[in-house]
């Protein structure tokens, strides 16, 4: 007998929302069907829209509301990528509902709304996760694997990253993530969460012992009542002499690499966040040869790439299908995975402690505990 397909219902009609849908249509596992805007033409705009590109096995329906999609009990997850100034009222009242969740990034507006989401969840036994797709990837394994050999990389002593996207000038007048009360985290939350995680990955989880923060610039549309974040930098010190800087703005051209210095090479992925298309995801592993004879001074730089066969977007096999896939399978299995949440609330920690470092002129700022 074969497992029934996690329904999903969508908690808006953002943009990324279309991205996720054709991900959900070539999982396998699970199928869109309901979407839910604040007036009942724009849900049925949007799943025909999507419905003529990707379509589900039966039309999802149109809702005008999302109290009225929640209380659907043809539902068994929600998809919100509602701003994150309105998420915590949502995965609430989705938890008290008894639907799974994946929540867009940042998750909340701060740690402590996040930390109150996490704990309906668990309270109605309902699995949360965040929308990091990176997460996802078979890419990760075989970075794992590389970083653990003992040879490629040795031991691992720094992480640089950026995150970057170069928006319009239309961009900082109207989107919302010029809005203080809709993204309150401007860039950082929206490019820096992503560096956040990476760092936190590649070191197990362990909390920084120590974080700063830079705010290099910020913005404020017409109608916000505070600036947000558009260029940040940091740096988080962790244990055993390993550190980890990022940056991530809306000014620069659009930039997503990582790399990994240690011992014995260095590691560089020049697309961590998206792949760039593509039918294989990988990253350059290489190391320096200095050599001296006499006068000539010769520097030799030995470099492999190593890859898995996954496609960049679009497909069965690409991440963020990958995402929604295992995200079902977990729900369907009955159990709940304690690792999501916890990831999502230290990103959110790490994220509130850089721009509390940046707030005080740059000064480290100690994790509590």
């Amino acid at each position: 007998m074969s497992t029934p397909k996690l329904r999903w219902g969508f908690l808006s009609t953002a943009g990324i929302a279309r991205k996720n849908w054709k991900a959900i249509q070539q999982s396998g596992n699970s199928t869109v069907v309901a979407v839910a805007s604040r007036n009942q033409e724009q849900s049925r705009r949007f799943i025909a829209e999507c419905q003529a590109e990707a379509p589900m096995d039966q039309t999802p329906k149109a809702f005008g509301s999302y109290q009225e999609l929640l209380t659907s009990n043809s539902v068994d997850a929600v998809y919100i990528p509602l701003p994150t100034g309105l998420r915590k009222e949502w995965v609430m009242r989705a938890a008290a509902a008894g639907k799974h969740i994946v929540c867009e990034k940042p998750c909340a507006a701060s740690v402590a709304d996040l930390q109150e989401m996490i704990e309906a969840c668990q309270t109605h036994g309902v699995q949360f996760m965040d929308g990091v797709m990176f997460m996802h990837s078979r890419r990760l394994n075989l970075l794992h694997q590389v970083l653990g050999d003992g040879h490629s990389v040795g031991e691992v002593r720094r992480l640089a990253s950026a995150f970057t996207f170069r928006q319009s000038p239309e961009f900082f007048k109207s989107n919302i993530r010029s809005h203080s009360e809709l993204e309150p985290f401007g860039c950082l939350g929206d490019l820096g969460w992503y560096c956040l995680r990476l760092a936190l990955w590649l070191r197990n989880w362990q909390m920084p012992r120590e974080v700063h923060g830079r705010l290099l610039s910020q913005h404020q549309r017409p109608d916000s009542p505070a600036p947000v974040p558009t260029a940040f930098s940091g740096e988080l010190v962790f244990a055993e002499e390993v550190s980890a800087s990022f940056y991530c703005s809306f000014l620069t051209e659009t930039e997503q690499w990582a790399k990994i210095s240690g011992t014995r090479g260095c590691l560089q992925i020049e697309d961590f966040v998206l792949p760039c298309a593509g039918l294989e995801t990988g990253f350059e592993v290489s190391h320096t040869d200095f050599q001296v004879k006499g006068c000539d001074f010769r520097m030799a730089v030995h470099s492999q790439r190593r890859a898995v066969e996954e496609s960049s977007h679009g497909t069965a096999n690409s991440q963020e299908t990958n995402l929604f896939r295992n995200f079902a399978v977990q729900v369907r299995s009955g159990q709940l995975d304690p690792l999501w949440p916890e990831v999502a609330l230290k990103t959110q920690m790490v994220m509130e402690l850089c721009l509390e470092s940046a707030k005080a002129g740059g000064k480290p700022v100690i994790p509590a505990g």
